[in-house]
């Protein structure tokens, strides 16, 4: 008889398709195991009249699924790697990262629409997106635009949105692709840390050897970097904080953003080992904090 290994996910759509590739995984890799999704709402999916930093970032996405983990309801849960807080209990860790999908933020135009109309604002509740928006296009109209990304798409679709700005990986994993209109470098549009990486956390002391295969170690070395350099700024959701790394190899480089004490913002970069990856990050990080 299979054992049930029970994977916990948010319940919308994307959430469930992020989900979906760890079972996709263990179907195919992992014959004496049966995964079994198991979804709920998270705090972050309820309050949606509010920009997240304003009802406490985005740990509000984590905090029942780790809560499940604690309590035994679950096995394993699946996050997109930007939604979860810097801090991560030493009890509930992360025990591994996909590989990466397409990190880049795209822009979106309402559906049969092929000429963007820019008098019209433009959706993302990013202050990261936001900041760097700005610079590219400063006469645009910004305003914030919450819930899943089909009810996005939605809003965007009956007019009360000239564009929105979205993750590429996002719309991939929905298939939705012929949705975008334009992608944005990383020298444009700086992503979040951990953008397009799911994360699978776990309970400390679990056997998840069977999981090894899922994992990628260029997004171990990646997440490791950028997730250094928002936690040595200290940047939650509110903060306008970015980071980027390209992994080639022995080598890697780390892109970050953040905002300066004059309310502009700055964006430099960093080479480094891959194996000196956290310190890479950290380095950065304290560049920009304290020579710029």
């Amino acid at each position: 008889m299979k054992k049930t290994f029970r994977i916990g996910s948010r319940e919308s759509v994307l959430a469930v398709a992020q989900a979906q590739c760890l079972i996709n995984y263990m179907e195919k890799h992992c014959p004496g195991i049966r995964p079994e999704l198991v979804t709920m709402k998270t705090t972050g999916d309820r309050i949606l009249d509010r920009t997240l930093d304003q009802v406490g970032g985005k740990g509000l996405f984590v905090k029942e699924l780790e809560q499940a983990l604690i309590d035994g309801r679950i096995d394993a849960c699946v996050h997109s790697l930007k939604d979860v807080p810097m801090e991560v209990s030493e009890k509930l860790p992360i025990i591994g990262y996909s590989a990466r999908e397409d990190m880049r933020d795209v822009l979106v135009l309402p559906k049969g629409v092929t000429v963007w109309d820019r008098e019209k604002p433009v959706g993302t509740s990013s202050m990261r997106r936001t900041m760097q928006l700005h610079k590219l296009y400063p006469e645009l109209e910004i305003r914030p635009v919450r819930g899943n990304v089909l009810t996005r798409l939605k809003k965007l679709d009956d007019g009360e949105y000239g564009a929105l700005i979205l993750a590429a990986a996002g719309l991939k994993r929905l298939h939705l692709e012929e949705r975008i209109t334009r992608y944005f470098e990383p020298e444009e549009l700086l992503p979040a840390a951990g953008q397009g990486i799911l994360a699978v956390q776990g309970r400390a002391g679990e056997d998840y050897h069977f999981l090894e295969g899922f994992f990628d170690a260029d997004s171990c070395v990646a997440a490791e970097a950028e997730r250094a350099f928002v936690r040595e700024l200290d940047g939650g959701c509110s903060s306008p904080i970015a980071a980027y790394a390209r992994v080639n190899g022995e080598q890697l480089i780390l892109f970050g953003f953040c905002d300066t004490y004059d309310g502009s913002y700055a964006c430099e970069r960093a080479s480094g080992s891959r194996h000196q990856a956290e310190q890479t990050g950290i380095g950065l990080a304290r560049y920009m904090r304290d020579g710029l």
